[in-house]
């Protein structure tokens, strides 16, 4: 799988901060029963990668990925983990070699055009635009669409569902990192219903 293949799967995907391993199974088969097919946990808490393990062996239907990739070591943790791809903030020689040495795709972060430019050279033409609002916004990537027409956005970082339409509406962003389907507070309180109907929603922008 790609990671164009990943983004092809929905036009939004949800960004996970979990704290509980347990409740990653009944999150992931909530979000399948409401369009959503791929989701990033973070791994910005020790229940992470045992949460993405739950996920790749309870739901296979499920495209689990894991972001905040900082390090070689994490990106080999992720994939022998069942992550199915991974996302850094930025990008780094590091990075981008230790996701290769673990066969793992990835989506590598940028925020400046000379990054994106240097991320095209090594081979990559779908970069995380991150962070997104305070990084210049949907005018930003809107401006890229001429000089950087090879190129493709997933913008993640301070979007919400209502400005998710004003990043979809442009041309060169097929999908988008979205944290309010499933904030920790609903994951915590297991509020599945409502953490459904955000999905449901999100499903249909």
């Amino acid at each position: 799988m790609t990671i164009d293949d990943v983004l092809g799967l929905g036009h939004v995907m949800p960004v996970i901060v979990i704290d509980d391993a347990s409740k990653a199974v009944p999150l992931a088969k909530t979000l399948l029963a409401n369009d959503i097919r791929t989701i990033e946990i973070t791994l910005r808490t020790s229940a992470a990668l045992d949460s993405i393990a739950a996920i790749a062996d309870q739901c296979p239907d499920m495209v689990v990925g894991a972001g905040t990739i900082l390090s070689p070591e994490l990106a080999l943790a992720s994939a022998s983990a069942g992550a199915r791809f991974v996302v850094s903030p930025g990008s780094t020689e590091a990075v981008i070699k230790g996701c290769q040495d673990a066969d793992i795709p990835l989506l590598p972060g940028a925020s400046t055009v000379s990054e994106m430019m240097a991320l095209a050279e090594r081979g990559f033409d779908v970069i995380k635009f991150f962070p997104a609002m305070a990084a210049g916004g949907p005018k930003f990537i809107k401006s890229l669409a001429s000089p950087l027409p090879h190129l493709t956005f997933c913008p993640t970082g301070g979007i919400t569902e209502a400005t998710a339409p004003d990043w979809l509406s442009l041309p060169n962003v097929p999908c988008l990192g979205g944290s309010w389907i499933a904030p920790a507070t609903l994951i915590n309180d297991g509020d599945w219903d409502r953490i459904g109907a955000h999905a449901k929603a999100a499903s249909l922008l």
